[in-house]
């Protein structure tokens, strides 16, 4: 009976480490597959940052009638302090009822415009006092648009920069009706 509760307790041992094996397995994995979905974020002090917030807290921030459709960050706010490797300090509103050092995770880092975009094509031509013009349709394609396909063309502008853009050839059309036809220049 004593070699039978031996070799019972020696199954046991056996069983035991297999099992905890089997569970660090399965948290290697889990922490694997977390990590790959994490970013190093680190800010210095000055950075502006956006600060996520939840619908709850945001009424604090700025007051929506509609949760589900509000802006899920909130900003720029300046850096004040590290604190920690994870959690900075941020210049909030004064009547914000949140608390000032918030986790490296809900905050993203504000990039400024660098490049203005005009949507007015006449300033990019080399002349101020004549507005671009299409000048030559070099190719056309096809873009499916909500299940119908509209002509697009690839034009030629009249401008020292020599620029080319994609149009869509109804819009084209309308905005400029002496514009050349395709592979042809504009006389």
């Amino acid at each position: 009976m004593v070699t039978d509760l031996a070799d019972w307790l020696k199954d046991r041992n056996l069983l035991t480490k297999l099992i905890q094996q089997q569970l660090l397995r399965a948290q290697q994995r889990m922490k694997h597959q977390a990590d790959s979905k994490r970013s190093e974020r680190e800010f210095s002090v000055g950075d502006m940052v956006y600060l996520k917030l939840q619908p709850h807290i945001q009424t604090s921030v700025a007051d929506r009638s509609n949760y589900k459709l509000s802006f899920r960050y909130y900003g720029p706010y300046k850096v004040l302090q590290q604190i920690g490797a994870v959690a900075y300090k941020l210049d909030l509103h004064p009547e914000s009822h949140i608390h000032l050092v918030v986790h490296v995770s809900l905050r993203k880092q504000h990039v400024p415009p660098q490049l203005s975009v005009s949507t007015d094509l006449s300033s990019v031509a080399s002349d101020a006092s004549e507005p671009a013009a299409p000048l030559l349709i070099l190719d056309r394609q096809l873009k499916l648009c909500g299940g119908s396909a509209m002509p697009r063309l690839l034009v030629h502008w009249n401008s020292v920069s020599q620029f080319q853009t994609w149009e869509d050839e109804t819009d084209l059309r309308c905005c400029f009706p002496d514009a050349p036809a395709w592979g042809q220049a504009a006389l």
